[in-house]
């Protein structure tokens, strides 16, 4: 005997079918969403920032027994935000608003205290030196404190133009009189400026004020984290322009001497040997 199929079973079936499939696409679409995203994380920029342990009230003091050490990515850390190497003038210091657990505690919630002189920002046996730019140096004001450039420098010697990379991979500390990128003027755009100053090792910032007296100095923006090595080869500016023209073959222009004198022109060879008397002298 046949039996006959409900079609209640087959829609209900075929809808169990498809929601999976649906769950099951979700399911991996949601995954290479979140592989794509930590992988973007893994690749951000990370400094430390001291953070409260617990929530402090008002009036709590900064010690180390209630403060931590925590990561987090370079664009999100405020610009006045408590460094691990800060904390020794930060400690037992009391706060002025309070802290919540986790968060970054700022200068600015300090009672009597206030943000760190610039110097604070070099870390130890580092150097920061100032670089006046142009507009094209500047790459029309969309260098900001943070950016990575390399510095080119191009130059006149032995009446040729060379052009050359100096250094690589430089951090800007600041543009102008701004030291973060959170500064803006008061319509809010950001300042323009004529000077950038870079975080560098003592040799390198001689470097650097050297080609400033002997040359001009340009900075090439790069992408976060980019570590690519460039040449630093030094190339002429016409060969690099491809305007480099080869040296001509033409005779020489210097006399040669024979028996101690130049040979004219409309002077035979032998009526100077007559005139001279003797033979000819080899030529050594």
């Amino acid at each position: 005997m046949a039996y006959k199929i409900n079609k209640n079973w087959i829609v209900l079936v075929s809808a169990l079918g498809v929601g999976g499939l649906a769950a099951w696409g979700a399911k991996n679409y949601l995954g290479a969403q979140m592989a794509e995203i930590e992988a973007r994380e893994k690749n951000k920029a990370m400094v430390q920032v001291v953070v409260a342990k617990t929530d402090l009230a008002k009036g709590s003091a900064l010690l180390a027994a209630n403060m931590a050490v925590r990561s987090i990515p370079k664009e999100w850390a405020h610009s006045g935000a408590i460094t691990p190497d800060q904390f020794g003038r930060a400690e037992g210091s009391t706060l002025a608003y309070t802290a919540n657990a986790g968060e970054p505690v700022i200068w600015a919630q300090l009672e009597g205290q206030r943000a760190p002189t610039f110097s604070t920002r070099l870390t130890q046996g580092r150097r920061a030196v100032t670089v006046p730019v142009d507009e094209i140096s500047s790459l029309s004001g969309m260098v900001e404190p943070g950016d990575l450039i390399d510095i080119i420098v191009s130059i006149k010697n032995d009446k040729k133009n060379f052009t050359f990379t100096l250094l690589q991979s430089v951090t800007v500390l600041a543009t102008g009189t701004k030291a973060s990128q959170e500064e803006k003027d008061p319509e809010g755009r950001s300042r323009t400026f004529s000077t950038i100053t870079l975080d560098t090792s003592p040799e390198d910032a001689k470097r650097v004020i050297a080609a400033r007296e002997v040359g001009r100095v340009t900075a090439l923006l790069r992408a976060p984290n980019d570590g690519a090595h460039v040449s630093k080869e030094r190339t002429d500016a016409l060969v690099l322009l491809g305007l480099a023209t080869g040296q001509g073959s033409a005779a020489s222009s210097v006399p040669v001497i024979y028996g101690g004198g130049p040979i004219t022109e409309g002077q035979s060879m032998n009526a100077r040997v007559g005139r001279e008397g003797g033979e000819l002298p080899a030529y050594r």
